[in-house]
């Protein structure tokens, strides 16, 4: 364990564990939220498919599509030769969209419906959509799914962005999530 304060190894191209971490716990995170909404709304099933489906298709959507489209042609992985970030999209991203300038990157975080915010969106979403769901039709089960979302959230906020993705990110001094996070 690194000690606080102290400076984690910048990866150029990050270790295959660390994409798998990273992405499978956005999928597992998107995954139970919309398993939790499916869950939560039974009593109301359209309800229940409507906000499940359309919560995983925002979800994914934002992140394997605009993330690639909008967020990795800015970024300094689009740079580096042979380079691979923490999600891997900046493979992706070379094979559908045009680089753009480094200046840009720093955009992600500006404007109410930014990457970022839509990013964080996606992680919240399921936990405040479940409430209702919760006080209205309450069962063990879904307070299993609902802290289990809450889990994952905290995982990827306490673990995942500091030491696993964003502590070792070379875009980290251009990034509003990691300066927000202090890691810049």
């Amino acid at each position: 364990m690194v000690a606080h304060g102290e400076r984690l190894r910048v990866y150029k191209i990050y270790p295959l564990r660390n994409v798998l971490v990273y992405n499978g716990t956005t999928i597992l995170h998107y995954a139970l939220g919309a398993f939790g909404l499916n869950l939560g709304y039974d009593r109301w099933p359209v309800l229940g498919w409507v906000l499940a489906l359309g919560y995983l298709v925002f979800a994914l959507a934002q992140m394997y599509v605009l993330m690639p489209l909008s967020v990795c042609p800015s970024c300094v992985y689009r740079r580096l030769e042979g380079a691979r970030c923490v999600s891997g999209l900046n493979l992706l991203s070379a094979k559908f969209a045009r680089q753009a300038d480094a200046k840009d990157f720093p955009n992600r975080g500006k404007g109410f419906l930014c990457h970022n915010h839509l990013y964080m969106a996606s992680l919240a979403a399921p936990l405040i959509l479940m409430l209702p769901a919760l006080i209205l039709a309450f069962s063990a089960p879904l307070l299993f799914v609902f802290l289990a979302v809450v889990g994952l959230f905290v995982f990827r906020v306490l673990v995942v962005f500091p030491r696993v993705a964003c502590g070792r990110c070379a875009a980290k001094g251009d990034c509003p999530n990691a300066k927000a996070m202090g890691l810049s």
